[in-house]
């Protein structure tokens, strides 16, 4: 992972953060950064729950917040609420949500 490769970016009420989820899979995982070929730098997630009536949307915002220590209620999807490309809002402090990803991005499984 490069230095200006990073699927997030810090903003005055929090951090965005780009994922690529993949649904129905046999466990809940945050695995590691990928460029996708747009040239998009996304987190790979995958959770067991289904892509119907937002329950994989829901297991996404619990496995981010589980990692990251954090509430729940303060991870929004601010779009791509039915793709797999999507985009979390993380509000609280910017820089301690920061220090938190870039460990999670060194640790999270490859």
């Amino acid at each position: 992972m490069t230095a200006e490769a990073k699927p997030w970016t810090p903003r005055e009420s929090g951090v965005v953060l780009h994922v690529r989820l993949t649904p129905k899979s046999s466990r809940d995982a945050l695995e590691g950064i990928e460029t996708l070929a747009d040239g998009v730098c996304v987190l790979k997630a995958r959770v067991r729950a289904v892509p119907e009536d937002g329950r994989a949307n829901d297991a996404l915002v619990t496995l981010v917040a589980k990692n990251l220590k954090t509430p729940a209620s303060r991870i929004k999807i601010t779009s791509g609420a039915t793709a797999r490309h999507k985009t979390l809002l993380l509000e609280g402090d910017a820089l301690e949500i920061l220090a938190k990803l870039e460990h999670l991005g060194t640790t999270a499984k490859r």
